[in-house]
């Protein structure tokens, strides 16, 4: 049945036509009804009451909305209406001005608009279905991204239908509160869930001290005690058990509510039964004065299951770490110059009031607050928060600098480029949201073994309980508590996410970003790595090495009509050629309707002339068959005309990185098959591929061709790992089974991978191939820890041999050790930082001194 929802004037009022349960609180929140209010709201056919206007204006907002099921699934009571809503709600328009908007709304499209905001309020998935459909449904919302494990939200709109404060004043309507993402709210919701859940182990831990203290006497006095005694004990132990069950426990048995009122069957199901029923029968023992009680063992199991989810969430947090510390990398300041380059004049403004265009001045030890380029002097940049480089870099004029990263040796002028939300950082943090949100097809067939297992354990427990109340019904109930308790699959769910949690972590900060989340448990099964050669197995920074000039032109004319083709292009080509045309002038014409055919070149007018720059084959096309035999050798061909005939021939060479031809050994020593894909030429494939080690070459083919030919190897069974870094790779980035980024590669390329190599050095991709097999190799033993576990301790439980508070240790151990198991990933990764950086630090100290 869904909700009817009443007049406004009726449910505000209250003037329900039939009594109302006041006795079980308000609806909305929870909390006891006030006698003189009369507040109520018509939801599932029945009149609810509301403790307060504010919870039946919610209320009634939900009801409005069609968004029934919220009542039914949430786990929790929402936020008191009068709370949920900001004392100044006119304030929210605030959020409307474009300068307040600059640090978290960027524009992903004309008139789109996408924010990155932090919802509080919010308890279970059911607050997230909520505030999905409830915003989802809103005129001009495009989507709606909610992580639940960071409460995290990402709102795509169109700003002519509405504006952001509206988006906010919905989220307020339905009980919960919405602000901007920022790292300070961020760590306080993070302090007090660490708080919130070290208050409930120290209730548990202060319970379990005192309930043993009374549980000590009966057991050492073997039936010698007065029955007055044991009665005063068995009290006393009720009352320090009771606040252990309803207030450390809580969290099993809101979690167990979820999932039973889902139609599921979750890890707490069993977990809650147990705690229950133990307790349960205790007290009815304690009431009746006869009978076993387990109080010492309730708080016990309930004390130990804490301490290893408190230690689980713990190190799931440390190994997630290196994403946020990304948040923290910007600053909040920065001296912007007023009157560059006429003058050095400086202002002290906030980050968030810079505009692309600025110049700011970062001295040595600063961070730098935005991603630009030196329009002035030259310094060395420490990027190892981002990319994992171990030593600063040098940086001169022109050089791009990226926000976060912090200026090492000497003061600089900065032309800001982007800001806010458009910056490096900001676009990694989207990216790892992304992957977060995912789920590895690996995990999600562990939580579908799990919620068997667990429906098994149920049925197991049950007829144990039947099977020992026949053989002896005295020890009967806590068999079975601690069959339910021992073989909580925790272990078995946790196995997959730990593994690839710390796995994420370290690869982040060694510069390799994994923005899916099927990407390492893809990467390791990968058969086939193909490698585009341009910026990916090269330096990307390719150079004009000579200009072969056609008929009159000269090479100062062919190399200004080359850059009015290129400006503005991000190809490294492009670069090249523009860079070249810069050092024989300083000004060139306009091109007018340039097209770019990714893989082939770019096509356009200047001065009236219509033009081809680009493959000989594209350029031959439109200007005919190149006078004269083409040049041999390894350089880049790229060809100029018109439909006249040819212009130019221009050569370009480019150098290997370093590490490639380590990297392509290792990926054949492990039995992979190693390919390069280029839409270059055949000549300069071939001797890319001769430096690598590379046997199989394909040059020479289009964007097109590029997918065709990784799709023809998909179909015959392979899984291929894809390498790339320009937009002519990004169709092929998406369609391998796992795709990898460079760096220093367009937005498009990176946008559509998997992985993103941020730190542009070979020698990590490698790390990130080995990290991928061996965080398989920890799945399974996690797995196979997980399952051998639960075979040895379910029959000894059936069998008697366990009691509640070893099932307990034993569920809490499992996972522990599931945990401990991951973060052996971190470990490894950062002891090999460390290793690089005592050889840098070796290598420097043994470097000959200059004068």
């Amino acid at each position: 049945m869904g909700m009817e929802v009443a007049a406004t004037a009726q449910s505000i009022t209250g003037h329900a036509p039939e009594p109302l349960d006041r006795d079980a609180g308000c609806f909305h929140c929870g909390l006891p009804v006030p006698p003189s209010a009369s507040f109520a709201v018509r939801i599932d056919g029945a009149w609810r009451p509301m403790c307060c206007r504010g919870c039946a204006a919610v209320a009634e907002a939900i009801a409005a909305h069609g968004l029934a099921g919220y009542y039914r699934h949430r786990t929790a009571p929402a936020l008191r209406g009068q709370e949920a809503v900001p004392a100044f709600v006119d304030e929210l328009r605030l959020y409307d001005d474009p300068a307040v908007q600059q640090s978290f709304v960027r524009e992903t499209a004309p008139h789109m608009r996408e924010a990155a905001l932090i919802l509080e309020g919010i308890t279970c998935a059911a607050c997230v279905w909520l505030n999905e459909q409830h915003l989802g449904r809103l005129p001009g919302v495009v989507s709606v991204a909610i992580n639940y494990t960071t409460r995290r939200a990402y709102v795509r709109w169109d700003e002519r239908y509405l504006k952001l404060s509206d988006i906010l004043k919905a989220v307020t309507d339905i009980g919960y509160a919405a602000h901007p993402f920022d790292t300070a709210r961020f760590d306080e919701a993070a302090r007090r869930e660490r708080k919130s859940a070290l208050w409930r182990l120290f209730v548990a831990g202060f319970g379990i001290m005192q309930v043993m203290m009374y549980a000590y006497p009966a057991y050492v006095a073997d039936g010698d005690m007065t029955p007055d005694i044991e009665s005063l004990m068995r009290w006393a132990s009720l009352i320090l058990t009771t606040p252990v069950v309803l207030y450390s426990a809580a969290p099993f048995f809101a979690a167990a509510w979820r999932d039973l009122s889902r139609r599921r069957v979750g890890m707490d199901v069993p977990v809650a039964l147990g705690v229950a029923i133990a307790f349960i029968a205790s007290v009815a023992a304690t009431v009746q004065g006869g009978g076993e009680v387990y109080f010492d063992s309730v708080t016990m199991f309930v004390f130990f299951l804490l301490g290893g989810r408190f230690l689980e969430m713990s190190a799931r947090v440390k190994a997630a770490r290196a994403a946020e510390e990304l948040l923290k990398l910007i600053p909040a300041c920065a001296e912007r110059l007023t009157d560059f380059p006429q003058g050095r004049d400086t202002e002290r403004v906030a980050v968030t009031t810079l505009r692309p265009g600025d110049c700011v001045l970062v001295r040595p030890g600063e961070a730098i607050p935005a991603d630009g380029e030196i329009a002035e002097g030259a310094t060395e940049v420490d990027d190892s928060l981002l990319t994992g480089e171990s030593r600063p870099l040098l940086k001169v004029r022109g050089d791009r600098l990226t926000g976060g990263a912090v200026n090492v040796t000497s003061p600089v002028v900065m032309r800001v480029l982007r800001v806010g939300p458009d910056t490096v950082v900001a676009g990694i943090l989207r990216l790892l949201d992304r992957a977060a949100s995912g789920k590895p097809a690996l995990a999600q067939m562990a939580d579908r073994a799990a919620q068997i297992f667990v429906v098994v354990l149920l049925l197991v427990a049950a007829c144990t309980a039947v099977a020992w109340a026949l053989i002896d019904p005295s020890r009967a109930l806590w068999i079975t508590v601690s069959v339910l308790v021992v073989s909580c699959p925790c272990a078995l769910s946790l196995a997959t996410p730990a593994a690839l949690t710390a796995a994420t972590g370290a690869l982040t900060r060694l510069g390799v970003v994994v923005t899916r989340g099927h990407a390492l448990e893809t990467l390791s099964r990968a058969t086939h790595v193909i490698f585009d050669k341009t910026g990916t197995l090269t330096r990307g920074r390719p150079e004009l090495a000579g200009v072969e000039t056609c008929g009159v032109w000269s090479e100062r004319d062919v190399l200004r009509l080359a850059a009015a083709l290129e400006r503005g292009s991000e190809h490294p080509i492009a670069a090249a050629l523009t860079r070249a045309a810069g050092q024989v002038t300083a000004a060139g014409p306009l091109a007018a309707d340039v097209r770019n055919l990714p893989g082939a070149g770019v096509e356009g007018t200047v001065g009236g002339r219509s033009l081809r720059l680009g493959t000989p084959a594209f350029v031959g096309e439109l200007a005919g068959p190149l006078p004269g035999p083409s040049p041999d050798g390894g350089a880049t061909l790229v060809g100029l005309g018109d439909r006249d005939g040819w212009l130019a021939l221009f050569r370009l060479t480019d150098t290997l990185r370093p590490g490639a031809r380590a990297l392509i050994e290792s990926l054949v020593r492990s039995g992979r098959t190693v390919a390069l894909l280029s839409g270059d030429r055949t000549a300069a494939a071939r001797q890319v591929a001769t430096s690598t080690g590379i046997a199989e070459v394909v040059a020479d083919v289009t964007p097109a061709q590029k997918l065709e030919y990784v799709k023809a190897l998909q179909a015959r069974g392979a899984v291929v790992a894809m390498v790339g870094d320009g937009v002519n790779d990004a169709p092929v980035l998406a369609g391998a089974a796992v795709s990898i980024a460079m760096g220093g590669g367009t937005t498009i390329a990176q946008g559509a991978s998997d992985m993103i190599l941020l730190s542009n050095r070979l020698e990590h991709l490698g790390t990130a191939f080995e990290t991928a097999g061996r965080t398989r190799r920890v799945i399974r033993q996690n797995l196979l820890w997980a399952a051998a576990y639960n075979v040895i301790a379910l029959p000894l439980a059936i069998a008697g041999y366990v009691t509640p508070w070893m099932a307990g240790i034993g569920m809490s151990a499992s996972s522990l050790l599931v945990v401990l198991n991951a973060l052996r990933l971190a470990r490894r990764e950062k002891e090999r930082t460390r290793t690089d950086v005592r050889a840098l630090v070796a290598a420097k100290r043994l470097a000959p001194r200059s004068s």
